[in-house]
């Protein structure tokens, strides 16, 4: 069983930047950061595979970074020139499946979620 640990969510001003963290127990084939803001669906922020290779939504590329330590077991997303529009709870959601996507019908293991607040 994969279990997912988010943490370094926060509120910063536009502009700002934040780098989450997710750590987990077991290391899947391609892992992912998603987020959901209130009154919205869940969306695939980046994605990344063991092959280093990654993929971003428009909304965030330029901008954020995923990058995977398997020697400390964690998943990090770079967030920077933050903007109102990217706050939400952000996910960090495995898959063991083979593939690099961010389709969230995929991923078979979520974590709790981080709050990331984005003032103007």
């Amino acid at each position: 069983q994969v279990h997912l640990v988010e943490s370094g969510g926060g509120s910063v001003q536009s502009g700002g930047s934040l780098t989450l963290s997710c750590l987990y127990n077991i290391s899947t084939h391609c892992m992912g950061w998603f987020r959901q803001a209130p009154g919205k669906e869940r969306e695939g922020v980046a994605a990344i595979d063991d092959f280093g290779s990654a993929k971003y939504a428009e909304s965030v590329e330029g901008r954020f970074t995923i990058s995977k330590d398997n020697t400390r077991n964690t998943l990090y997303l770079q967030m920077n020139s933050l903007k109102p529009e990217d706050t939400a709870m952000y996910y960090c959601g495995a898959k063991s499946s083979f593939g690099l996507t961010t389709w969230i019908q995929l991923y078979n293991y979520w974590g709790q979620g981080t709050q990331v607040t984005v003032s103007s």
